[in-house]
Order: C-alpha cells, then sequence, then structure tokens
C-alpha cells in the first residue's frame, strides 16, 4: 500500500489533464469547460524508486512490484459549491476517506483557456476551495452532532467521546478556520478525528500548475502558493500538467529522460508530488526480497516491525516473532542476503523496532 491523494481544484487549472498525465491514461475528460469531469476518476500509478531495481538486480528477483500510490480526481468545484452551484459538492465524499488533499491551483496565463473566477489568482483560488471544504465539513457535523449530544446526555460513553472533539472543530469551522487547526493530545481523540473523514482535517499539499518554461523553477505565481504552504504548515510543489503529458506520451525511460533533460529537469512532477507526499503524510518505505519477487511497502513513519509485518499480511502482525532486517545499502554493498550475513550485516530485530526508510525485512511468524 502507498497512500491515496483526492485531486482539488477549480475547473480549467489543469486538473484532469494532470491527472490523466499522471496516470497515463485518458480516463479523465480534457476539456476547455467546467464539469467535464462528471464522474469520480480513480487512478494508480508506481511509486518510482532506484533502489527497488538494484536490490532485484543483486537478488535476480524474478518480478519487481513498487509500491502504489492511488489519485482519486473529482469534478471542479466553484465559488458556492457547498450551496448547490455547479455539481455542488455531491463528489466531495469520493474523497472523504482519502489520506491528503492535492489541491491544483492554476499558476500560468493562457488567453485560450478561460478561468471561472475570469482572472488569475492562486491564491484567491485556494481560498475558495478552502471554504467550499469547510462549508462541506460544517454542514457534515452539525447534522451528526445533535443525535450524538442526545445519547452523550443518556450516558453514552461513545457519543460523549465523539462529541469531545467534534465540538471545537465545529466551533473552529464556524469561526473560518480548518478541522487541521485543532489540535488534540491524546492519540485516541486523533483517531475519533479520522473517523469523522472531514476534507478540513486532511494535510494538503498545493500542486502549482506552470507553463513549460517556469517548470524548473516555478514563477510568481508560484513563489506566492509556497509562501502560503509555508504559513500553513502544508506542501507545495511546481508542476506542469503539460509537460507531464507530454512526458506520458513518450514510450521509453530513455526518451523521457532525454525530454526532461532539454527542459533543465531532472525529475518528473509525479516523483515530485511522492516526495512531497511521503514528507507531508510522514511516511517510508521498506522492501520484501527474493528470488520470486522484489516488493516495496509503505508503513507510516514510527511504526514498530510488527505494523510493517502487518503491511503485508495480518497474520504476520499476529503471529510476528522477529524481523530479520538489513539496511539498503549493506544488501547492495555485500551483494545480497548471504553476503550480509557473512558480514554481520542482519540484525535480528523484535517488536519494539522502529521500521527505517530503506529496511530489507524477512519476517518470521507463527500463527
Amino acid at each position: 500500500m502507498g497512500f491515496n491523494c483526492g485531486i482539488v481544484g477549480l475547473p480549467n487549472v489543469g486538473k484532469s489533464t494532470l491527472f490523466n498525465a499522471l496516470t497515463e491514461t485518458a480516463a479523465a475528460q480534457a476539456a476547455n469547460y467546467p464539469f467535464c469531469t462528471i464522474e469520480p476518476n480513480v487512478g494508480r500509478v508506481a511509486v518510482p524508486d532506484d533502489r527497488l531495481e538494484k536490490l532485484a538486480a543483486v537478488a535476480k528477483s524474478g518480478k519487481i512490484i513498487p509500491t502504489q500510490l492511488e489519485f482519486v480526481d473529482i469534478a471542479g468545484l466553484v465559488r458556492g459549491a457547498s450551496r448547490g452551484e455547479g455539481l455542488g459538492n455531491q463528489f466531495l465524499a469520493n474523497i472523504r476517506e482519502v489520506d491528503a488533499i492535492v489541491h491544483v491551483l492554476r499558476c500560468f496565463e493562457d488567453t485560450d483557456i478561460t478561468h471561472v473566477e475570469g482572472s488569475i489568482d492562486p491564491i484567491r483560488d485556494a481560498e475558495t476551495i478552502e471554504t467550499e471544504l469547510m462549508l462541506s465539513d460544517l454542514d457534515s457535523l452539525e447534522r451528526r452532532i445533535v443525535p450524538l449530544e442526545k445519547k452523550a446526555k443518556g450516558g453514552d460513553k461513545d457519543s460523549k467521546a465523539l462529541v469531545d472533539v467534534m465540538t471545537p472543530i465545529l466551533a473552529a469551522l464556524r469561526d473560518g478556520k480548518p478541522a487541521r487547526t485543532v489540535s488534540f493530545d491524546s492519540e485516541d481523540e486523533r483517531r475519533l478525528v479520522r473517523t469523522l473523514g472531514l476534507l478540513t482535517a486532511k494535510p494538503v499539499l498545493y500542486a502549482c500548475n506552470v507553463e513549460e518554461s517556469s517548470a524548473a523553477t516555478g514563477n510568481a505565481f508560484s513563489a506566492r502558493v509556497a509562501e502560503m504552504a509555508a504559513k500553513e504548515g502544508a506542501r507545495a510543489v511546481v508542476i506542469s500538467a503539460a509537460i507531464e503529458a507530454e512526458v506520458a506520451s513518450l514510450g521509453s525511460e530513455a526518451d523521457r529522460a532525454e525530454f526532461l533533460e532539454t527542459l533543465g529537469l531532472s525529475e518528473t512532477g509525479l516523483t515530485r508530488v511522492i516526495r512531497a507526499g511521503y514528507d507531508l503524510l510522514g511516511l517510508l518505505t521498506f522492501f520484501t526480497i527474493g528470488p520470486k519477487e522484489a516488493r516495496a511497502w509503505t508503513v507510516r513513519q514510527g511504526a514498530k516491525a510488527p505494523e510493517a509485518a502487518g503491511a503485508i499480511h495480518t497474520d504476520f502482525e499476529r503471529g510476528f516473532i522477529r524481523a530479520e532486517t538489513i539496511s539498503c545499502e549493506d544488501f547492495l554493498a555485500s551483494g545480497g542476503e548471504a553476503g550480509a550475513k557473512e558480514a554481520g550485516r542482519m540484525r535480528l530485530e523484535g517488536k519494539e523496532y522502529l521500521v527505517k526508510d530503506g529496511d530489507v525485512f524477512h519476517f518470521l511468524f507463527n500463527v
């Protein structure tokens, strides 16, 4: 499992063009008019990690299986969506379960592509979308809290716990602040917040869609977004949907690398989105390597060895005994598992071991 991101934005900001390019599909229709995306589109892409191919080469693995990143693209939102403008907020339910929000902002001038607000201002656009998401969350909580309050007064402990976390969030939303600005001390409270599926509780990654000539350095628009993101504790990446579309159409990795080099780029926008997303969500990658397959897996930072085992199969976590562990660097330097054992580079780690990025695991379990 990787992580999944809901893509939001105003119409005509390059959202569906970006989705098409990132997932290398034509599933989302990109057209120069609002609301051309009528159904949510879901696409999965492999997370690029050159360590995986190196590990597979050393182990002579028969198959390489990268971890996955999922994108959920919905129709463009407009001012007043929470009141039913445009297509309304009917599609927001499709992104309530995602891990993070990728907010695509138009940071380019093009007289041939209309803007729903009549001018280019990514900060205003970000505020418009954020307002609609807050109004959607507010409506959701206001409808849910009344019956919960009745149950809480009747002595229902679960309902009282929910009311206790919903009340300060409602106060923040009514004050025009997103749910993520409300902090909770206990993990139980934070877990309850996650069950609410609040859009504005999710971390935000701003994708600044710039013209091709600004893909390497950004422009004045994207610089303003980066400043806004820093103040919010969010992340911002510069990406050109037009370039991503061109890269996706090229057949070989060599052609893609050559094309990117001509633009002064060393990597695709997808790679930047993934890196920023991993950083935003606090994720890391570990590997399982063998003759049959070399595979990458994703867990949260701070995860212990049994949780990593559980990412593969729940039985592995339930019956966890220990983890034979080699760092990626030691695996490669030693020429594989046998060499790492001989060099004393394999460690036996128990239930309290904190997973490190790049760990190569072989889990021992008994169910």
